[in-house]
């Protein structure tokens, strides 16, 4: 017994001297007055600007009013909303640990833009506008059937609501690890400030709250980046360091998919995650039409894409710096710190603390960063569940005086959903990994939902439910079964080689090997698939499957279908392929002048309860010596079982 308790007493003597040695490798800044007080006025700032904005002006007395801001915003708030909205603080930590411990190559990341945003600006997004809808849901009721619009509604919002959580629990724990201020601290501040805004001013607040947003955002990323090319001797030193230690690297041509980053995963697989965040998703979707016109959209876009590639650059270099700045004593080896995340939040106690405000300004930006991702799904949420579950699956009758009010009320609800879901996340552990992935797995399903019925006019109903629904089954299949083995050690992701030689203090400190490669190689192929790809898989599986169901269940007649549902460029390019083709696809020989005015009377009266009852999508059938059709009130459709 004495000696089990001398031996404990020299463990703890040895991890008190480590700790020790380990404070002197990286002493402790300071997170002082000037910093909390910066820290305080942007959120301060944030609350009364969309205060302010959201609640002068006229009234907002509907539901467009308030998750729409009217339709009149212009291109820059919306340009400035789209980006912060992708900015997320996850990101903002995350990328410059990914260039600390792999190296440059997700760097890439950022030539997607080039392919999505006229993907967006001219195939998705006119779509959406020319149909001038609240919920981009709403256009699978009138191109498919009321079941496709729920599956995806339904999907989306229980994405967004656990995504949300995560947001803003993951980087508020890294911060407190490193900076002292307590995780529900910080996270508190978010939800009470984010619920205060979005609640009460709509698109409007979060719009002109979330350019505010962008400024701070800039000068935190802007003061390190300065400030740390400064320290560590400037961008060719920095550069030079990662060139040595093989972390510049972007053309790693491993066409292997298991690869975690290569140039295909991240170009490719990029492009398709990209697509989901810009043609699919709700919230970035809702922005665009926000403003009056199409190219006002396009700008929008286009605009966003700039500011999200130079915010990523910066960052992906500030990870350069944080390496140069640790390069001979890694704190993740030394044990001052236990996840990669939290490497930029050091560096910057660590080396910049000695300047009054700048840690404050620091923090104050990825807080903006969680501000502008929960505004925006908040505000998307209330949209979905509006305009896609009351009105629409539930076929709820709304007074447009109510649609403000209810809104105001749900989009508080929400706040306080994805605030209680933070005590939740935090007891998942290695589930937030699984949290993060379920945007490529229902975004990836999404966007094939879309493009099925924007560029396939021949997809039916149950081609796209069955699409989807394999789609997200193989995909979630793939993404749980990698977290697992994940988790039990059978797939270990290789990092760059890191080096604790020039800490002269370290003293017993235990480096862990460097788990053997190939250890993933007792493990099913597809789980060991890039995370990259997950939205790629999920898209293709959906039409892949969505148009082989659809020929074996009978096609869509495309002279059946209003020319507005279909991508512009595709329908043009449909009616120049030769005639005998054009019969053979069963594609009308011109379109008709009158489909967009038919269209948009029949959307009008399903938004007051009334239907057109036909085909699979009666709503849109246009052939009436094929379809007998007849409008009944909803009373009526109950009436008959529908």
């Amino acid at each position: 017994m004495a000696a089990a308790t001398m031996a404990a007493a020299a463990a703890a003597a040895t991890e008190a001297l480590a700790a020790a040695a380990v404070d002197e490798c990286h002493p402790d800044g300071t997170f002082s007055w000037p910093d909390y007080l910066v820290l305080a006025v942007m959120l301060v700032a944030s609350t009364t600007i969309g205060l302010v904005f959201g609640l002068r002006g006229p009234k907002q007395a509907t539901a467009e009013d308030f998750l729409l801001g009217g339709s009149s915003m212009g291109v820059g708030p919306v340009a400035l909303s789209l980006a912060t909205s992708f900015i997320t603080a996850i990101e903002l930590l995350g990328n410059p640990a990914e260039v600390y411990a792999h190296g440059t190559q997700f760097w890439l990341i950022c030539v997607p833009f080039v392919v999505v945003a006229p993907a967006a600006a001219y195939l998705y997004i006119p779509v959406f506008h020319k149909l001038h809808l609240t919920s981009a849901f709403e256009y699978l009721q009138l191109r498919f059937a009321p079941p496709a619009r729920t599956l995806a509604a339904a999907m989306y919002a229980l994405q967004m609501t656990l995504y949300t959580s995560v947001a803003v629990y993951s980087p508020a724990l890294a911060l407190s690890h490193v900076t002292g201020l307590h995780v529900y601290i910080a996270v508190t501040c978010v939800y009470i400030v984010v619920i205060v805004y979005a609640s009460q001013g709509g698109m409007k607040a979060v719009m002109m709250t979330d350019m505010f947003q962008a400024v701070v955002l800039a000068a935190s990323i802007l003061a390190v980046l300065g400030i740390g090319l400064v320290l560590e001797g400037g961008i060719s030193k920095v550069w030079d360091l990662s060139v040595q230690t093989d972390r510049l690297e972007f053309f790693n041509m491993d066409p292997n998919p298991t690869v975690r980053h290569s140039f295909w995963s991240v170009v490719v697989g990029g492009s398709f995650y990209w697509a989901t965040m810009f043609c699919a998703n709700q919230a970035s979707i809702q922005k665009c039409l926000s403003v009056e016109t199409m190219k006002q959209a396009r700008t929008a876009i286009w605009a966003s894409c700039i500011c999200l590639i130079v915010v990523f650059s910066i960052n992906f270099i500030t990870g350069m710096i944080v390496y140069a700045g640790y390069h001979g004593c890694d704190p993740l080896k030394t044990n001052t710190i236990s996840e990669a995340d939290e490497l930029l939040p050091l560096y910057v106690l660590e080396f910049l603390s000695h300047l009054p405000g700048i840690p404050g300004l620091f923090v104050a930006g990825v807080f903006a960063a969680s501000l502008g991702t929960v505004a925006a799904a908040l505000n998307s949420l209330t949209a979905v569940t509006i305009k896609d579950f009351i009105t629409g699956a539930m076929g709820k009758t709304l007074p447009p005086e109510r649609g403000a009010a209810l809104g105001k009320w749900l989009s508080l609800g929400f706040g306080l959903l994805s605030f209680a879901l933070v005590f939740l996340v935090e007891r998942l552990g290695s589930v937030l990994q699984i949290a993060l992935s379920f945007n490529g797995m229902v975004g990836g399903v999404t966007l094939g939902m879309f493009s099925l019925g924007m560029f396939f006019p021949w997809a039916n109903t149950k081609g796209v439910m069955v699409g989807a629904i394999t789609g997200v089954a193989v995909v979630t299949w793939i993404c749980v079964g990698a977290q697992v083995a994940m988790v039990s050690g059978h797939i270990v992701e290789e990092t760059k080689e890191t080096s604790i030689d020039l800490c002269q203090c370290v003293l017993n400190i235990t480096v862990p090997v460097d788990p053997t490669p190939g250890e993933g190689d007792t493990v099913m192929a597809l789980y060991r698939l890039s995370y990259l790809w997950y939205g790629a898989v999920g898209c293709c599986l959906t039409v892949l499957v969505g148009l082989l169901v659809s020929a074996i269940t009978g096609t869509q007649r495309p002279g059946d279908l209003d020319p507005t549902l279909i991508s512009p460029p595709v329908w043009t390019l449909l009616h120049a392929l030769p005639s005998g083709l054009r019969r053979k696809l069963n594609v009308p020989a011109k379109e008709s002048k009158d489909g967009k005015e038919n269209l948009a009377n029949n959307f009008k009266l399903s938004s007051q309860d009334v239907y057109v009852i036909g085909l699979d999508n009666p709503a849109l059938a246009k052939d009436e010596d094929t379809v007998a059709t007849e409008e009944v009130t909803r009373s009526d459709d109950l009436q008959r079982g529908r």
